[in-house]
C-alpha cells in the first residue's frame, strides 16, 4: 500500500513556540510510519522553515535547530500544481518533496490564527485543523465575543481597548470600569495558553496588566471574573462533528495561567467532570453550537465555565490545543474508546476529506 506523504510543521515564531515541541513530540512518536511517510518540518523562533531529519528528542529538548547536518532549508511550494515541499540543496539546487497533506501542530500566533492556513490554501494543501477564517476569529478573543454573542452563546462581559486606549491608561481605567467591577482578567487579543494574561483587583493592578498584555498584542481585552468550575469539551470532524464527554480543571494557582497548565503538577485534571448530567448535555450542545456558529472543522477544544448560579459561560475556542497524549483533548477522546494515534488518524482524515468536499 502507498503511504500517505504527511508533513509535520512544528514550532514557530510564536511565544508558544515551547508547546508546540512537547505536543509534536508526541505526535511523531505515535504516527503510525507502515500508513505515512512523514515529513518533518521545524520552523525557528525567528521563523526560519527547514526539513528536519533528526531525531525527535532533539525537538523535546529544543536542540533541532542546533545542527546543521539535521536541517535543509525548505518552504511550501507557492504553486498549487506541485503541492509540495521545497527543499534548498546544498548544492544551491532546488528539490521538491510532494505532499498530500498536512498537519500542523503549531499554537498561537504564526499557526493558529489563520496566517499557515491561509498560505496552505493558497498552496493547494490540505491540512488539520479549521480554516482561515475560522481559526482567525478563535484567535481574536474580541472578534470571538462578537460573534458569540450575536449567535445566542453567553460569553463573560467584556471590553476591548484598542492600541489608543490601552496606551492610555485613563480612559482604559473609564472604559473598563464603566462596564465592569473588579476583580477582573487582561488578556492580549490574540494569544493562547494564558500567555500575557493577568488578574487584576483593582486599578493598580489594572495598569501593569495592561501593560503586560500590550507586551503581546496592541489590541487588550478585559473580561468579568468568572467564579465556577472550569469545563472543557473536546470536537473532532467536518460536517457532523463528534462531540467528547466534558472533563473537569482544578487547578491550585488562583488562575489556570501558563504556568498551572504546562509546569504545576498538583493541577487536578478530571475527564469525567463532577457536574449533573443535564449541566453536561447542556455543554455539550453549547460546544456543538459554537463550532458550527465559528465555522470550525477539524478538530477544536472548547472551554467553558459553569457558574453556582447554573449559568454555562463559553471562555474560549481552541482550534489546536495542546496536543500531548496526556493533553485534555486527547484524553477526553480516549475516554470515549479512541486512543491518541487513532484520533490523529481520524484528524488526518477529516483534512483529506474536507479539501474533496470543497473541490
Amino acid at each position: 500500500m502507498k503511504r500517505i506523504k504527511l508533513a509535520v510543521i512544528f514550532g514557530g515564531a510564536s511565544s508558544e513556540y515551547e508547546i508546540s515541541l512537547l505536543s509534536v513530540t508526541s505526535v511523531l512518536e505515535a504516527i503510525d510510519t507502515q500508513i505515512y511517510e512523514v515529513i518533518t518540518i521545524g520552523i525557528t523562533r525567528q521563523g526560519e522553515w527547514y526539513l528536519y531529519n533528526g531525531d525527535i528528542e532533539r525537538i523535546a529538548q529544543d536542540t533541532w535547530s542546533h545542527q546543521s547536518r539535521y536541517l535543509k532549508k525548505a518552504f511550501i511550494s507557492p504553486n498549487p500544481a506541485t503541492k509540495g515541499i521545497v527543499v534548498l540543496e546544498p548544492d544551491f539546487t532546488y528539490g521538491l518533496i510532494e505532499i498530500d497533506v498536512v498537519l500542523p501542530v503549531l499554537h498561537g500566533q504564526n499557526g493558529e490564527d489563520g496566517t499557515i492556513q491561509g498560505l496552505l490554501e493558497i498552496s493547494g494543501l490540505p491540512y488539520v485543523g479549521c480554516n482561515t477564517l475560522s481559526s482567525a476569529i478563535c484567535m481574536d478573543k474580541s472578534v470571538a465575543h462578537c460573534v458569540l454573542e450575536n449567535a445566542g452563546i453567553r460569553t463573560a462581559d467584556w471590553v476591548t481597548l484598542h492600541q489608543g486606549e490601552s496606551g492610555d491608561f485613563y480612559k482604559a481605567e473609564k472604559l473598563v470600569e464603566e462596564k465592569l467591577s473588579y476583580p477582573v482578567f487582561v488578556k492580549p487579543a490574540n494569544t493562547g495558553s494564558s500567555v500575557g494574561v493577568s488578574k487584576a483587583k483593582n486599578r493598580h493592578e489594572l495598569k501593569a496588566a495592561i501593560e503586560k498584555a500590550r507586551q503581546y498584542d496592541r489590541k487588550v481585552v478585559v473580561e468579568r471574573c468568572i467564579e465556577g468550575t472550569e469545563l472543557e469539551c473536546a470536537v473532532l470532524g467536518n460536517q457532523v462533528p463528534v462531540i467528547s464527554g466534558v472533563g473537569e480543571i482544578c487547578p491550585t494557582a488562583e488562575f489556570y495561567d501558563y504556568d498551572a497548565k504546562y509546569n504545576d503538577e498538583s493541577t487536578e485534571l478530571f475527564v469525567t467532570a463532577r457536574i449533573s448530567e443535564k449541566d453536561r448535555e447542556a455543554i455539550r450542545a453549547t460546544a456543538a453550537k459554537a463550532y458550527r456558529v465559528m465555522g470550525c472543522s477539524g478538530l477544536a477544544r472548547i472551554d467553558f465555565f459553569l457558574e453556582k448560579d447554573g449559568s454555562i459561560i463559553l471562555n474560549e475556542l481552541n482550534t489546536m490545543p495542546g496536543f500531548t497524549s496526556i493533553s485534555m483533548y486527547a484524553k477526553l477522546f480516549e475516554a470515549q474508546g479512541v486512543p491518541y494515534s487513532d484520533l490523529l488518524d481520524k484528524l488526518i482524515g477529516f483534512a483529506i476529506e474536507r479539501k474533496v468536499y470543497n473541490g
